[in-house]
């Protein structure tokens, strides 16, 4: 059972795992269904066992992680748990890719779909028509993410960890946004651009960009904040910012949802069919220095993260421009 495992500093160095992957094999989730411990993974469970509170306005202070060795132990994942949440809430990547893979190579070469004909319709006797799949023609190399938290351990021991969790989050969604700006540079380069008919934005634009990309299904428009602004602000939205309100994202009356993202450079909008544009490739998931962070006298707070992307099918993208 969770209460009675032994934390192990090596569950932090095996390979291909994180610690609570590490500890998921100790202490298997499946074994709790029906019990009240269900929905809590094995980290989870770790955290009820010692009694420590990380959310609400009665967490625990940040040194209660330091009341003894184990309690210790559990401090690089926390932080490495919070971090990888503030990525994940400003992440682009579940709007844009059709896939996500890792990888153990420090570079990849990429897949490319290029289909010879416009029609399937085959006469008798005729030539069936292939959609070729190739590996790009060079390899790319993965791009290390990385930033420091400077903060020794005495100006953060006394504060909540629901407080301390908030500037984790924070470093996290630093680094992803600059994932967010690979993502979209690998996603415009060579896209087809489309220009919108006057000075600003229009109804009309919009809906002439979504019509353009005939093979494939523009679902998602990426837009920089001042076109998202644009486009919020025409008559034709209004009934859509209750949809906000409620869900928390924005489509338009045909259904493609739209993204905000101060990444968009150089362009007001750029269109994916994410079910066919790219693929994201991770060399390594969140990673922190859990040396540093399992002593008291930690100085500062590392975290990295290796990425890139592969756009799949060019048709699939398209980049509207002013």
């Amino acid at each position: 059972m969770y209460n009675t495992i032994k934390l192990d500093k090596g569950f932090y160095s095996i390979t291909g795992k994180t610690f609570t992957q590490a500890l998921e094999q100790q202490d298997p989730s499946s074994q709790y269904a029906g019990t009240d411990l269900a929905g809590l993974d094995a980290f989870e469970r770790q955290l009820k066992r010692f009694d420590i509170k990380v959310k609400g306005a009665d967490s625990d202070l940040v040194e209660r992680f330091f009341d003894n060795t184990e309690t210790q132990l559990l401090f690089p994942e926390y932080v490495r748990r919070m971090i990888k949440s503030g990525m994940d809430e400003a992440s682009i990547i579940p709007k844009v890719a059709a896939s996500v893979s890792f990888t153990d190579s420090s570079d990849y070469r990429g897949l490319t779909v290029t289909p010879d004909a416009a029609s399937d319709t085959v006469a008798e006797g005729g030539t069936v028509p292939v959609t070729t799949v190739r590996l790009s023609a060079t390899n790319k190399a993965l791009t290390k993410f990385a930033r420091r938290l400077s903060c020794s351990y005495e100006s953060i021991r006394k504060h909540r960890l629901d407080a301390f969790g908030v500037i984790l989050k924070n470093l996290g969604a630093v680094i992803s946004r600059d994932v967010n700006a690979l993502i979209l540079t690998e996603l415009s380069t060579g896209a087809e651009q489309i220009s919108i008919s006057g000075s600003s934005i229009t109804y009309a634009d919009l809906t002439s960009f979504w019509g353009s990309m005939t093979d494939y299904n523009m679902d998602t428009m990426v837009c920089s904040p001042a076109a998202m602004a644009a486009i919020l602000g025409l008559p034709e939205m209004k009934y859509c910012i209750g949809e906000y309100m409620s869900g928390g994202t924005v489509e338009t009356p045909y259904g493609v949802t739209l993204v905000k993202s101060p990444q968009v450079s150089g362009a007001l909008c750029v269109g994916v069919d994410r079910t066919s544009a790219g693929e994201m490739i991770f060399g390594t998931d969140v990673i922190i220095d859990f040396d540093q962070l399992i002593s008291t006298q930690c100085k500062e707070i590392s975290a990295s993260v290796t990425a890139g992307f592969s756009k799949l099918s060019g048709g699939a993208v398209k980049v509207l421009k002013s």
